[in-house]
């Protein structure tokens, strides 16, 4: 039986990857590395169909290490301790271990845990795969020992190339009109493996002489092409208009470009995530059932599917174009994350830390907590900030929708919280 195109055009060489240049061309950072012969252990993220695999193989060749896989959906803690007992065996004969594992962010902190270990020591080069966020889906303890990479998605001109070698490796042009050629780029949503099994779908489907159109070519490989391109302007115009007219308070506009999307047939769950996010960004705690909403109407979509559930989609659109605006969580956040970077590992001031043993009673933890619900007012005003820092102040309320609730909330507690002090 025939290997698949996708494997038959697999790259031999870091050359013939196409779309990652900014890694793999003249100066790209995998480029740098292999100059240097020290890959040290990385993390591949970005979309599927990117090459993360290929590159991971391509690199244990170039560096003479033995190249290792495994999958992260497959794969526990005791598949973990067999592979790292080979790559100890391996390492004692003079052959360091290049291990792969794909789909990295479905092991759990456990599991993450696991590779510690094995990465100080030497014992493997850990390559990561992943198409999420690994600041949200990794442990802090795995990314200070690995470098990030991002794998872009492939540009239209990257797929475009991929098509070019299959024709040339199969000795046929593909039946498709010019038009159609550019649908096919388009389905492809910058994934180089789904490129090729669809240019395989068009093979086989085609009659000797015979030549496909855009329409009969979406007939044929049932797959609707979309309306804009979502590697290129179209997609990123439409979200960007729905979120800025849902900030702009136009429920009209926002509803129109949310069925612009629609119709174009954008992922339903992306446009969910996105309105989530609004709701979180634009709206915060000047309309705190925004997110709530926000939320249900993902859910809704989710139970009722399409087309009733993009009802609520519309719904919670003219929801969050019709509420207050505030993006004080969004910038006190920020403020914040800034200054835990910044500030470094302050311990938190003992009097807040819990005291489970005898110890850590002596050394004072826990030592003159006042417990706030005995307090008048529910209200203790005690410094929760490291000594070293001192009082920060990162969220600042606006004086629209219920934030005008907090602010007076938050005034009357620091007026509390400085009386405290005077009487302490």
């Amino acid at each position: 039986m025939n290997r698949p195109l996708a494997d038959r055009l697999r790259p031999r060489t870091l050359d013939e990857v196409v779309g990652q240049e900014h890694l793999t061309g003249e100066g790209g950072a995998l480029t740098r590395l292999l100059r240097g012969r020290n890959l040290g252990s990385l993390i591949f993220w970005g979309p599927p169909g990117t090459g993360k695999t290929t590159v991971a193989r391509l690199l244990a060749h170039a560096t003479d290490l033995h190249f290792e896989q495994i999958s992260a959906i497959f794969s526990g803690v005791p598949d973990l301790r067999k592979v790292f007992e080979a790559a100890r065996k391996r390492r004692a004969q003079g052959q360091a271990t290049l291990l792969f594992v794909d789909e990295i962010h479905r092991f759990n902190r456990a599991q993450l845990d696991a590779f510690l270990p094995v990465m100080e020591d030497g014992t493997v080069t850990l390559i990561g795969a992943t198409t999420e966020n690994p600041s949200f889906e990794l442990n802090a303890a795995l990314l200070s020992r690995a470098r990030v990479l991002l794998f872009r998605a492939l540009d239209p001109g990257a797929i475009a190339r991929l098509l070019a070698r299959a024709e040339d490796l199969t000795g046929q042009a593909l039946p498709l009109t010019e038009e159609a050629r550019g649908v096919l780029v388009r389905m492809a949503d910058g994934d180089g493996r789904a490129a090729l099994t669809l240019a395989e779908e068009v093979w086989r489907s085609a009659a000797p002489g015979e030549t496909f159109d855009a329409d009969a070519l979406q007939r044929i490989v049932q797959r609707r092409a979309p309306v804009y391109d979502k590697a290129q302007e179209g997609h990123y115009n439409l979200i960007s208009a729905l979120h800025k007219t849902v900030r702009g308070s136009d429920p009209d506009a926002a509803l129109y470009y949310l069925c612009r999307m629609l119709d174009a047939g954008e992922d339903r769950l992306f446009i969910a995530r996105r309105l989530v996010r609004m709701a979180v960004e634009d709206i915060g705690l000047a309309d705190p059932q925004a997110l709530v909403i926000a939320n249900a109407a993902k859910d809704a979509f989710d139970f009722l599917g399409s087309p009733e559930g993009e009802l609520a989609l519309a719904q919670v659109a003219i929801y969050l174009a019709c509420a207050p605006k505030s993006n004080a969580v969004y910038t006190a956040y920020k403020a914040a994350t800034r200054l835990a970077k910044e500030a470094g590992s302050l311990p938190p001031p003992r009097v807040i830390l819990n005291a489970p043993t005898k110890l850590m009673k002596k050394v004072g933890y826990g030592e003159g907590y006042r417990y706030d619900h005995d307090q008048p007012d529910a209200f203790s005003g005690q410094d929760y900030w490291p000594e070293a820092l001192g009082r920060q102040h990162l969220y600042e309320p606006t004086e629209r929708g219920y934030e005008i609730r907090l602010a007076e909330r938050l005034a009357r507690w620091e007026d509390l919280r400085r009386a405290r002090r005077e009487e302490g």
